[in-house]
């Protein structure tokens, strides 16, 4: 499985993002998988973000993310995206999504995508 992140860049705080990430592989199936994002901020451990299930009909959320940010996906496209609403400079870091056979997880995932870099600055 490969996951290819992208839509970081340098954001105003207040801001908004959507960061995509999609998926690949000879026999990935994409409604197999569960979908999250994780995020790594400089000098911090890598922390739970978001994650949904195959059809987003169950989705969790880290408080830091309640209210500001949405994961979604788009089953067709084998893609997964992370709007991101109300930027704080506290949410630079980079982002990685990760991939999980079946149930939803908040912990490690099975398949992790190279990150992208959110950088949230005046």
């Amino acid at each position: 499985v490969q996951l290819q992140a992208s839509g970081g860049g340098l954001v105003q705080p207040g801001s908004s993002l959507t960061l995509s990430c999609t998926a690949s592989g000879g026999d990935f199936t994409f409604t197999d998988y569960s979908m999250g994002w994780f995020r790594q901020a400089p000098g911090k451990e890598r922390e739970f973000v978001a994650a949904m299930n195959w059809n987003g009909g169950n989705t969790h959320y880290a408080d830091s993310a309640k209210g500001r940010f949405t994961i979604s996906r788009d089953n067709a496209k084998n893609t997964v995206y992370l709007q991101m609403n109300s930027l704080k400079p506290e949410d630079t870091a980079i982002y990685y999504c990760g991939a999980t056979v079946g149930v939803v997880v908040t912990t490690a995932p099975d398949y992790w995508g190279q990150g992208t870099l959110v950088t949230v600055s005046s």
